[in-house]
């Protein structure tokens, strides 16, 4: 493949999908058909339905290693869909989580375990990694009062109304992230102003955006 995946990650309320929305509405003017966009779960309409299923607050009772399953599920057609198919014809591919938020909110968050989620996505998978990753890496405390004073009650998911301590953990395993894949992970300060994790972020992306200037 001759394209390149880039994925965005972080805890809840550290502002990614705000500014992922800017990148790509500048992307998207210079990039034109070079582009090829997606998120997590989601991305194309068999992954869309398994998303439903995931994000719908009357499933209180879905158990965690379900939840976990139908997230791989959705990645797995996410990459055969969507992402590879790009990849083969020379895109630049940017999606709104990938693995790593799997990692964090089911092996972290549920208590599943990191490893066991890395190995059953491993399979879903076949070990497909990006090539890139930016965390926006916040505070707990500060996403959480973000969620509250920025998103109206239609805004808010099951994962949102979780408990301070499964936050926590989230927060937690994604820092082990970092550590554990520091080529490939790249932080941002999320408690900057949006203007300048933008400037930070456009920075990181520039030397791959570059390369599929027409």
């Amino acid at each position: 493949m001759s394209g390149k995946f880039i994925t965005f990650e972080g805890t809840d309320g550290a502002g990614k999908t705000t500014i992922l929305n800017m990148v790509l509405k500048h992307l998207e003017a210079t990039m034109k058909d070079n582009l090829v966009t997606s998120r997590e779960p989601g991305g194309n309409p068999i992954a869309e339905s398994i998303r439903q299923v995931i994000l719908d607050r009357n499933n209180v009772d879905m158990d965690p290693k379900t939840e976990a399953l139908l997230y791989a599920a959705a990645r797995r057609q996410n990459i055969v869909e969507t992402v590879k198919p790009a990849l083969e014809n020379n895109k630049l591919v940017i999606c709104d989580r990938y693995l790593d938020s799997s990692i964090a909110y089911q092996g972290g968050g549920r208590n599943i375990g990191e490893k066991a989620i890395n190995d059953m996505n491993q399979f879903a998978t076949d070990g497909f990694l990006p090539d890139l990753t930016i965390y926006f890496n916040l505070p707990v405390e500060d996403g959480l009062k973000r969620i509250a004073q920025n998103r109206d009650e239609n805004d808010i998911d099951r994962l949102d109304v979780e408990t301070i301590d499964f936050h926590h953990r989230v927060h937690d395993a994604y820092q082990r992230l970092m550590k554990e894949y520091p080529d490939r992970i790249y932080a941002v300060d999320a408690r900057q102003s949006i203007d300048d994790v933008y400037e930070d972020v456009m920075k990181i992306l520039q030397p791959y955006v570059n390369e599929f200037k027409d």
